[in-house]
């Protein structure tokens, strides 16, 4: 989790192509559209800032908690997985069959109420307005965006990585055909609109869940192995989505693979810095989540947003235009200026060291296990939607109740159970 969020979503996705940035040597077309050219170097200084920062408050929280990463993270992979109690497994394999069923439902929901759906659409060989259509998958579904967004998106992935550690220890029919179908499903609310990184993200939660579970040991050529296919399907799609045949394109390191990698996510934050120092005025409380937000009776506005339509309006008039998310300091920034990046890097930092020292200290069960990873993957990609998302997240609350209550059932339901009838009993006892 860790390096994940330290080594791709602050070093390779946000500092590198500062550095470039700063030197001026970018040529990233975001970039042209910056009026003030100081904010490269100020821009540069607070990503140092973060690349500092960061680490050290989690230095400290570690010290407080007396952890050990290294030592904790080597014993929680040598330690078996704890599969459901053989009294808890009917009642669980129930709920989970049911939770199940309504994810795979959800998925075919979200498909029903996106109008055009894009994959559907290039697989007929539509793709003269793919950019449009995958706009429009995003910002006009018709259907309930909780439903989208929860049982669909965010569940269906992690239960499929509990059927996974499953199946990979019981071989039980049942697991594997829940395993089967949930695997498709996943794909399917991976690619459905045709964004590139959720089919990525969602593969290297299969992988952590075969490292966490031991059944995949890492070793340079098999990563070296998953880096050369993983960059063969990224030219796939790259040639298939958005028609990019040019050799050229691929190598360069501001367009492409590489220029989506290193410039594309970072180039935002410094039109954040040059957008809400000198034509937007800072969001203030309206930068807060929706439900703080909606408590002072004012309406949340999304800073990835607003600077799209500042910097790219002819986008948004044409509907191709959505958000121009970037590294959390962007948002922090456009809420409450350089104090707010300051907060939010210590903030963010406690909260992720503490999830992590969490999760290593859980029993070590498949639910568990599904939660660790979802978390792992999707905390670096919450990283670039804004820092609102780590003060209120109604994703992850559902997600951690809704799985809470599956470790329940898994370790702990026929304990409950036979404790609270023990107490029905002796109430009904004759005194």
């Amino acid at each position: 989790m860790i390096s994940i969020v330290y080594y791709y979503s602050f070093l390779i996705s946000s500092y590198i192509g500062g550095l470039l940035i700063a030197l001026g040597i970018d040529d990233y077309y975001m970039i042209k559209r910056m009026d003030h050219e100081e904010y490269r170097i100020i821009g540069f200084i607070l990503l140092t800032l973060l690349m500092i920062l960061f680490p050290l408050t989690q230095l400290v929280v570690g010290r407080i908690f007396g952890f050990n990463g290294e030592l904790e993270f080597n014993n929680y992979l040598q330690k078996p997985v704890r599969t459901s109690v053989d009294k808890n497994e009917r009642i669980f394999r129930l709920a989970f069959g049911a939770l199940s069923a309504i994810s795979v439902l959800a998925v075919a929901y979200t498909l029903l109420k996106t109008a055009n759906v894009p994959l559907l659409e290039l697989l007929k060989g539509n793709t003269s307005e793919l950019a449009k259509l995958r706009i429009d998958a995003s910002r006009g579904f018709s259907g309930n965006v909780y439903i989208r967004n929860i049982f669909g998106i965010a569940l269906t992935p992690v239960l499929s990585i509990i059927a996974f550690v499953y199946t990979t220890k019981s071989r039980a029919l049942y697991w594997k055909v829940l395993f089967f179908v949930l695997f498709i499903s996943s794909v399917l609310i991976s690619t459905y609109d045709l964004a590139k990184s959720p089919i990525f993200f969602y593969i290297i939660m299969l992988l952590l869940a075969g490292v966490y579970t031991q059944k995949l040991k890492l070793n340079w050529k098999r990563i070296s192995g998953y880096i050369l296919a993983g960059s063969a399907l990224l030219i796939v799609m790259y040639v298939a989505i958005q028609g990019v045949t040019e050799i050229e394109s691929f190598l360069s390191h501001n367009s492409g693979p590489i220029g989506r990698i290193i410039l594309a996510q970072i180039s935002p934050f410094f039109l954040h810095l040059d957008t809400y120092s000198h034509s937007l005025s800072f969001l203030e409380a309206k930068g807060l989540p929706s439900f703080i937000a909606g408590i002072f009776d004012i309406e949340q506005v999304r800073s990835a947003r607003m600077v799209m339509e500042n910097v790219f309006p002819e986008n948004v008039d044409k509907g191709t235009g959505g958000v121009l998310n970037t590294i959390f300091l962007g948002e922090a920034f456009a809420s409450f200026g350089y104090l707010g990046v300051i907060i939010s890097i210590i903030y963010i930092a406690v909260v992720i060291q503490v999830l992590y020292i969490i999760f290593l200290r859980l029993p070590k069960t498949p639910v568990v296990i599904a939660l660790f990873v979802y978390f792992t993957i999707n905390l670096p990609r919450t990283l670039v939607g804004g820092v609102a998302d780590f003060f209120f997240n109604p994703v992850w609350i559902l997600m951690t109740v809704v799985l809470g209550g599956l470790f329940i059932l898994e370790q702990y339901f026929h304990i409950i159970w036979t404790f609270l009838l023990s107490k029905v009993r002796k109430k009904g006892a004759p005194q």
